[in-house]
């Protein structure tokens, strides 16, 4: 931003005369990655009647996320809790792919020595997937 100023990342829309439960949330410099994934963990919720989101505009990095309750509870939870159930998604994902990629250059590794696997397919093999 040319003013020096600095935007927040999430902000909180609220119609004149809405209740707490029914709340736009605008997240900038997001997209359909984190706005699809975010509204599958919070539409699990029973809570929740609905929650949408929209793409104002391709060549804007925001996303309009629409969440409405049921039984007065206010938005910003399913959201806190949509969120961090994904954090923790995640992080399981994360592990295993780093403990299956430490199985497999282990296991690779064991091939070659026993001379099961060629020298020229460890190099392909390990380009292909392991080269960061």
């Amino acid at each position: 931003m040319t003013d020096g100023s600095q935007k927040h990342a999430l902000e909180m829309v609220c119609a004149d005369g809405a209740d707490e439960g029914c709340v736009t949330f605008v997240l900038h410099e997001e997209d359909h990655t984190l706005g699809n994934s975010l509204r599958y963990m919070i539409m699990k919720s029973q809570e929740v009647e609905f929650c949408g989101y929209s793409i104002t505009h391709p060549s804007e990095s925001k996303i309009n996320f629409r969440i409405q309750t049921r039984g007065g509870l206010p938005a910003s939870e399913p959201l806190r809790n949509g969120l961090n159930n994904l954090t923790e998604v995640c992080k399981h994902v994360l592990h295993t792919f780093e403990a299956l990629n430490r199985w497999s250059e282990s296991r690779h590794r064991k091939q070659v020595l026993n001379g099961q696997v060629s020298q020229k397919w460890e190099l392909m093999s390990y380009n292909a997937i392991f080269a960061r």
